[in-house]
């Protein structure tokens, strides 16, 4: 097991080869207490988070436009656990990003809302893979990006134009894979779509849309690892 992936550069990617492990991830099967004092600690500090179901990979390397990994089905609280350390040997977190970019060519990003682990972070809608983003044992990043666009913001991007290969950032905080997907509308016509789906929702995920129109607009809340890739858009780069 390991984790061989260069970090802080934006990589082309061809073939997403990332599958799905049966076994226990061995950093959820060795720390069962430390993750039930933690859960217990993030439960009192936000009771509205759920210990829900997702993958943590043992495994991530890339060669020659080949994102390959192996993950593991975890609980939420074992991720929450490792959010705090990160520095782990042989564990990765990987989340896949669809890059929404307007008929004018601005990107459409979200603000997580307040009761969430990411309280006013702003980012491209995403989320952890779950076991039901696998088809046949192989991650489907494209039904990852599709779905999770579609609970935070009510967009269906399904039917779009998409970039013609994947990308992938890595940092030591996490991977992320992601591609442009190319919307039907200006700007200002998809931030009022979402406005209105947030409004609407009874418990939305996300405080709204966030619009960002050139590599300098840096809106508070902006992740880190969105720096490079709105430079990255904006350049124009495939």
């Amino acid at each position: 097991m390991s984790i061989d992936i260069p970090r802080n550069v934006i990589l082309p990617v061809e073939v997403v080869d990332v599958r799905l492990d049966p076994a226990p991830h061995p950093f959820e099967s060795g720390n069962g207490e430390a993750i039930e004092r933690n859960w217990l600690d993030e439960k009192t500090a936000n009771p509205a988070l759920f210990d829900g179901t997702v993958v943590l990979l043992s495994e991530l390397s890339y060669a020659q436009g080949r994102l390959k990994g192996r993950c593991h089905a975890i609980r939420f609280a074992t991720f929450m656990l490792w959010r705090r350390q990160q520095a782990v040997p042989n564990t990765e977190h990987a989340y896949a990003h669809a890059v929404l970019v307007s008929r004018d060519n601005a990107l459409v990003a979200i603000r997580m809302g307040r009761h969430t682990v990411n309280a006013g972070s702003v980012y491209f809608a995403a989320g952890s893979f779950e076991p039901c983003d696998f088809r046949e044992g192989v991650a489907d990043v494209d039904f990852n990006m599709i779905r999770e666009v579609r609970e935070e913001t009510g967009l269906d991007i399904s039917g779009l134009r998409r970039g013609r290969r994947y990308h992938v950032f890595s940092t030591p905080a996490g991977t992320a894979i992601f591609r442009r997907y190319h919307l039907d509308a200006d700007a200002d016509e998809i931030a009022a779509r979402i406005r209105e789906f947030v409004a609407g929702d009874t418990d939305p995920e996300i405080d709204g849309p966030v619009i960002i129109r050139s590599p300098n607009d840096r809106p508070q809340g902006l992740k880190p690892h969105m720096f490079p890739i709105l430079d990255w858009h904006f350049s124009g780069a495939e």
